[in-house]
């Protein structure tokens, strides 16, 4: 290869790179070990993970544990989709764009709106896309945003702000829930859109009605980041009067996997179609009038000019999109409907075992989905070391992005977890308090 490339020392390739800045010396990474004792090694190291498979989990914010059909990864695996990228190529990738299609269709459904694209990187670009496609279609800069939102989606709206040149203002909340009346202070003539989770950060399920009245009342648009498998129960932010609705499908198919890939979501009102981020699959017909999907309305800065561009996202996740589509498909709109339900039920008996235990306080009333906050005697971080001594993953501590919500937890409880593990869970914190 020397040879070929004309040279006579590998240190040749690196030329190009100053002397004073070349590194010297030996990098202190370990010898080089025979593949049989690296692969026990690793096992080794992997071992020391505590997971879900073995602990009963009550961390959420953001990254749940859901019930996945054994079907999703046999679909997922098939090399036809696993080693599929963009379907440039209709002729020969109807399998990859009808099955984007139908998450498309099942997006909409869900959300109740028009149009979906085939999917976003993970809920929170979703969120900041839909900021900036706001901004770009209103001719406007201010964009309003609760506290209630997850605020590592606020921290990457942030990121997007910064570049375009956009106001991001932050309304507090009152109970767990958006202040209503420091959003209708905040919202003026400038502002380019409202965002509000639903439901939120905090598990509470948010006013849309008396949210929409706000953002509309000068004109800006509404956008809405749901959890979508909360969908099949609450009623959808479309009916709602929403402009934008984008997610996470996380909840559907996708494994916690250490907090990623996701899979975010992008819906809107028709009206918005040709401003979309990403790629939409539209079905079409060929010259024998067969059925068929082709790529279409592509308003990135790769097939339009760059000035006209609304978005600079030249990727999606389509195979976390499969994975969520074979999960709603398997689970059918009942199923859908009975897991949200089971989230709610079990949620609730939590909540009500935790406010009859000495020490702990629940404190929000509003309704919530999975998710609710705990006040708890000792900093969260010593109570969920003693819950992991009770194989238990404890939940989130709020302190960490709310500095008023010390000795706060985020606790979720999903369809996969019993009453014996949430007896448990309420037994394991009675014993934290005493430690």
């Amino acid at each position: 290869m020397l040879a070929d490339l004309g040279i006579s020392d590998i240190s040749e390739l690196f030329s190009d790179i100053p002397e004073k800045v070349r590194f010297k010396g030996e990098l202190q990474i370990p010898e080089a070990v025979p593949e049989a004792d690296l692969t026990r090694h690793m096992g080794r190291m992997a071992g020391k993970n505590v997971n879900a498979l073995d602990y009963a989990c009550f961390l959420g914010a953001g990254t749940y544990d859901h019930y996945i059909p054994s079907v999703v990864n046999h679909v997922i695996s098939r090399s036809e989709f696993y080693t599929a990228y963009t379907p440039y190529q209709p002729e020969i990738s109807q399998g990859e764009l009808q099955a984007i299609f139908e998450f498309q269709t099942m997006i909409c459904e869900l959300t109740g709106m028009d149009v979906a694209n085939s999917s976003m990187y993970d809920g929170a670009t979703a969120l900041a896309e839909a900021a900036a496609m706001t901004a770009a279609k209103t001719k406007r800069k201010k964009i309003v945003v609760s506290r209630a939102v997850h605020p590592e989606a606020r921290s990457i709206l942030l990121t997007y702000a910064k570049g375009q040149g956009l106001e991001v203002v932050e309304v507090g909340c009152k109970n767990g829930l958006t202040d209503l009346a420091a959003l209708e202070a905040a919202v003026d003539e400038q502002t380019a859109s409202v965002l509000v989770q639903y439901p939120n950060f905090f598990g509470a399920v948010e006013d849309l009605s008396a949210v929409e009245q706000i953002a509309h009342k000068h004109k800006g648009l509404f956008v809405v980041s749901a959890n979508p498998l909360a969908l099949g129960l609450l009623r959808e932010p479309g009916a709602y009067g929403a402009d934008v609705v984008v997610g996470d499908a996380q909840p559907f198919g996708i494994p916690m996997a250490f907090g990623g890939p996701h899979c975010g979501y992008f819906a809107v009102k028709k009206e918005l179609m040709r401003q979309i981020p990403g790629r939409i699959v539209g079905q079409t017909h060929d010259e024998s009038r067969r059925r068929g999907f082709v790529l279409t309305l592509q308003a990135r800065e790769q097939h339009i000019r760059r000035e006209k561009a609304s978005s600079n996202i030249c990727s999606n996740q389509a195979l976390n999109a499969l994975a969520a589509a074979v999960s709603m498909t398997a689970l059918g709109k009942q199923g859908v409907q009975e897991m949200a339900l089971l989230n709610v039920q079990k949620t609730q008996y939590a909540k009500q075992q935790l406010a009859q235990l000495d020490g702990y306080e629940v404190v929000y009333d509003s309704p919530v989905f999975n998710e609710f906050v705990i006040k708890t005697p000792h900093p969260v971080g010593d109570i969920n070391k003693a819950l992991l001594q009770e194989q238990i993953i404890g939940g989130f501590d709020l302190s960490r992005d709310y500095a008023e919500l010390n000795q706060h937890m985020l606790i979720a409880v999903t369809e996969l977890r019993t009453k014996e593990e949430i007896d448990r869970l309420v037994k394991g914190l009675e014993g934290a308090r005493h430690a």
